[in-house]
């Protein structure tokens, strides 16, 4: 917001504009998925052979490594902190 008021102070009212657009296009896409988010207690899932978002996964990597990985949505995805995206091979597996 800092950059907005900023642009705006220098009388770039196009970008400023551009910009507010944005940031209400992408709280308007978090507010749509938190209205579906659905909370799922692993001690009451029955199905066993479905992953949800944040479940831990551990897996041999064929390699004689075993891997720790956390699913996680798309937007959130990060390897290196192994947050692996849900529409990525190992997650769907």
């Amino acid at each position: 917001m800092e950059t907005v008021a900023r642009a705006a102070g220098n009388g770039d009212y196009i970008y400023s504009k551009r910009r507010l657009r944005g940031i209400d296009r992408r709280i308007r896409f978090l507010s749509t998925r938190l209205e579906s988010a659905e909370v799922v207690d692993p001690k009451q899932q029955k199905k066993l052979d479905q992953v949800f978002f944040w479940c831990c996964l551990t897996y041999p990597d064929g390699r004689g490594n075993v891997r720790t990985i956390t699913v996680v949505g798309i937007d959130e995805a990060d390897l290196s902190r192994g947050k692996v995206s849900w529409v990525s091979p190992v997650a769907r597996r």
